[in-house]
């Protein structure tokens, strides 16, 4: 699993690839928390990419409930765009689209939050 940084016009984005799963979800979560607190600190919006994350696990889940809380403890706008059907899949099940703003992608994720 891979996660990378970017920041684009005072968004910041988290851009997930790869699987998603109990060996990596610890350090995913970090990666996500410490975003949080720069986008807190400087304003903005924090985009998590997922259109090359093929897998997500419970633990993985947890990671995104995680980044949720943190967002909204730090009022930081937050949304997830890019879920391939079967991680799509795995957050209706869970019921974490309730709970997470979703969208099919960054554009829509940008207009979302205000930010487009």
């Amino acid at each position: 699993m891979d996660c990378t940084i970017e920041k684009f016009a005072g968004v910041t984005y988290a851009v997930a690839a790869g699987r998603l799963d109990f060996d990596s979800a610890n350090d995913f979560q970090a990666k996500l928390v410490d975003a949080i607190a720069d986008v807190a600190a400087s304003g903005g919006a924090l985009v998590i990419d997922c259109t090359e994350l093929a897998y997500v696990s419970s633990a993985g889940l947890r990671s995104f409930l995680v980044a949720a809380r943190t967002a909204k403890a730090k009022t930081v706008a937050l949304a997830v765009c890019g879920l391939s059907a079967g991680v799509q899949d795995v957050f209706e099940m869970s019921g974490f689209h309730r709970i997470i703003v979703i969208r099919p992608d960054r554009a829509a994720a940008l207009q979302e939050l205000g930010v487009a």
